[in-house]
């Protein structure tokens, strides 16, 4: 399933691309990972669940996407960069974010109440999928991306095969 929507996802608008490595650019994504969790703490300090919620999220998605940019790959859709992570490191790595997608969804769209403990813990799975992604980046090797743009390549060629089949017809 997973490997049918990667190739999707090369294939639609602002979807899955490869591109050069940015070490710049991921470090700025690590940052702005940091930045936001220091938002959805005092977010969270302030009893405002909603913006803890959302917060918490991006933080998750910006550091996610800071692996994305250190290996080259683009993306602007994040059920499409999340697939993509999922594919590379293993679905144990993007667990957190995948739960809190679907609760940050929750939050925005459906309001409950009570929620301060569930949230709580948010907090502290979003500050450990934060510092693992921190430490998978930093740890990053020139041999493993290289590695991880091997692996999901294939994709993208498959991809361009299928778009030039279709023109065809």
């Amino acid at each position: 399933m997973e490997t049918k929507k990667i190739g999707w996802c090369f294939r639609i608008k602002d979807g899955l691309k490869i591109s050069e490595p940015n070490e710049r650019l991921s470090k700025s994504y690590l940052e702005q990972a940091k930045s936001s969790l220091l938002r959805a703490n005092k977010d969270f300090e302030d009893n405002d669940l909603l913006w803890t919620t959302i917060a918490l999220y991006y933080a998750e998605y910006y550091a996610l996407y800071s692996f994305l940019q250190k290996i080259g790959l683009k993306c602007e859709n994040h059920s499409c960069s999340i697939s993509a992570a999922s594919f590379l490191l293993g679905e144990n790595k993007i667990k957190t974010i995948n739960e809190h997608k679907d609760k940050r969804t929750d939050a925005q769209y459906y309001m409950k109440t009570d929620q301060e403990n569930k949230v709580g813990l948010m907090l502290k799975e979003a500050q450990s999928f934060i510092s693992n992604f921190d430490e998978l980046i930093s740890n990053i090797s020139q041999k493993d991306i290289e590695d991880y743009r091997k692996k999901i390549s294939s994709f993208q060629k498959n991809s361009k095969s299928k778009n030039q089949a279709k023109k065809r017809e």
